[in-house]
């Protein structure tokens, strides 16, 4: 409702400021603005057409009419003046509202609004002049960073959290597990279970659920069995919690033999369940298994299959190379297939080649990203039609749409390191950078070609080569090596899939070295040992 209100108060923002300022000098704006929810929507076109002197008139009159504590109000008018470019007047409000008699409960409306509208920064100015927090204003700033993708920073805040002497609660664990999470930190996830151990703060669904999925993500999947099989069954998001990370790490008899043991315990499984369930299937090219678990989700359990349950069936056909029997499926579906489905579509013609049908895709996708344009152009480079894929170049140069960049991090005593494809920023770019042509060196030796032609441009062979050594996983590789004790286990996180040739020449690593090397892609988790890869090269 807010967004369509916004619309029609902006439909001609030309005449916007006219508009507002001739309702602010109304004699009936007292009467009008008393809805504070109207005065938020005129707000908020004020932002969307950049109109800072018509909400410099409206902050005026906010404050007369005792508006300066309404969160949404403040947290509008902040965002006007940043999206104004009035850093200054942004400033100015802060301090004019803290003047006041700002209690805690509005400072953490105000953090959980802007976190809200992903303005971590500010919500971080906000949080720094408020003269005392208590545990939710903390939870608001580590949660905040969190669904905000800065993971780094929720940590940080957590450790400032604990310095200021504030006791974390069960809600604190649960953002910061998270954040492990995501990061793939596995001396972090340590560290806080063993924080939750000592705090004595009691496992609830939510916390074991959290603790399951942080450990999987970590690529400790043993570990986050034995925190299932020890925790409370009645909840089924820790099901869920210990399916997802089974299907992530690439063992689908495993997931399936905790679907069943729900059945027998008589938990009802739910439709993220059946999520996990069928990318387990799809990882591992289980077809007829994930045809017969998609097929009981309605006749069995009553559950109506959603957006995501029909692209993981998309992928599951694709990367098996029914690409028919997946175009089918986006066919028959009762909804209009989103961007993801048709993506997976695309992903699937590029591997097997199909160009005619990655165009019906592209033409279905209404909103592409750089990711799409790139799958589109690989493809007609692996096919060397290189004039269409220069074309899909240029449509994106004109767009002003870029490449998403690789990049690859590695925890080393708490510390995340982080590079990207061709990286020489790193502090010890010599010593990493000597280890990686020694490997490069070896695994020649041992017979191992760089796959030249994943590099999908129109260069020479000794260019192609040279850019396939420096992919970022290499580097991550290479710094781990050169930091870690021989025989000791590497993890490494990546941004982006994996590539065919850091998939083959990572394998060879692992046996030269006789070391366990895990990979953790976009996609899923690769266990490198001996030679092999716990993916089966089927990823």
């Amino acid at each position: 409702m807010l967004r369509n209100g916004v619309k029609k108060l902006t439909l001609q923002t030309s005449s916007a400021a006219i508009g507002f300022t001739s309702l602010l000098s109304a004699p009936d704006f007292l009467h009008y603005s008393r809805d504070h929810c109207t005065v938020y929507k005129v707000l908020e076109a004020c932002r969307l057409s950049s109109d800072y002197k018509a909400a410099s008139a409206i902050h005026t009159r906010i404050f007369k009419l005792g508006y300066g504590t309404y969160p949404s109000l403040v947290a509008s008018l902040v965002l006007t003046y940043l999206q104004c470019d009035r850093l200054l007047l942004a400033r100015k409000l802060l301090d004019q509202v803290f003047r006041l008699d700002f209690n805690v409960l509005i400072v953490n409306l105000v953090i959980e609004h802007l976190m809200g509208l992903g303005e971590y920064g500010f919500a971080k100015k906000c949080f720094h002049k408020t003269p005392v927090g208590d545990v939710i204003t903390w939870n608001l700033m580590i949660g905040g960073y969190v669904r905000n993708s800065r993971f780094e920073e929720a940590l940080s805040f957590f450790r400032e959290m604990l310095d200021s002497n504030v006791e974390p609660d069960k809600f604190t664990i649960a953002s910061v597990m998270t954040g492990c999470a995501r990061l793939g930190a596995i001396n972090h996830a340590l560290w806080v279970h063993r924080l939750m151990t000592e705090k004595e703060i009691e496992l609830n669904p939510i916390l074991s659920s959290a603790l399951i999925d942080m450990y999987s993500k970590c690529g400790r999947i043993q570990t986050a069995k034995e925190v299932f099989n020890g925790a409370d069954h009645s909840d089924v998001s820790v099901w869920n919690a210990m399916i997802n990370g089974l299907a992530a790490h690439g063992l689908p008899f495993d997931a399936i033999a905790v679907f069943s043991k729900m059945e027998v315990e008589n938990i009802f499984p739910d439709s993220i369940t059946f999520i996990g369930i069928l990318t387990a299937c799809s990882h591992s090219g289980l077809v007829d298994v994930g045809r017969k678990y998609f097929n009981l989700m309605s006749s069995h359990y009553s559950i109506e299959p959603q957006m995501e349950h029909y692209g993981v069936m998309v992928d599951l056909f694709g990367r098996a190379g029914l690409l028919e029997e997946a175009y089918a499926v986006i066919e028959a579906m009762p909804v209009e297939p989103d961007v993801v489905i048709w993506r997976a579509l695309l992903s699937a013609c590029r591997i097997y080649q199909k160009p005619k049908l990655g165009e019906v895709a592209i033409a279905n996708m209404s909103r592409l990203k750089s990711g799409d344009y790139v799958l589109l152009s690989n493809m007609y480079c692996s096919m060397k039609r290189w004039e269409s894929a220069e074309g899909v170049r240029e449509l994106m140069k004109k767009k002003g749409i870029r490449k998403i960049r690789g990049r690859s991090w590695i925890e080393l005593g708490g510390v995340i390191h982080r590079f990207k494809a061709g990286d020489r920023s790193h502090p010890e770019t010599e010593g990493l950078y000597k280890v990686l042509d020694g490997l490069i060196q070896q695994t020649k030796l041992e017979g191992f070609l760089p796959q030249t032609d994943l590099v999908l441009m129109d260069i020479s062979e000794e260019e192609k080569e040279g850019n396939l050594n420096h992919h970022s996983e290499k580097l991550a590789l290479a710094y781990g090596i050169l930091k870690t004790s021989p025989g000791r286990e590497i993890m490494i996180s990546k941004n982006l899939r994996i590539c065919h040739d850091c998939h083959n020449w990572i394998k060879l690593v692992s046996k030269l070295l006789i070391r366990v090397i895990i990979v953790r892609d976009r996609i899923r988790f690769h266990r490198f040992e001996g030679g092999s890869c716990s993916c089966e090269d089927y990823w």
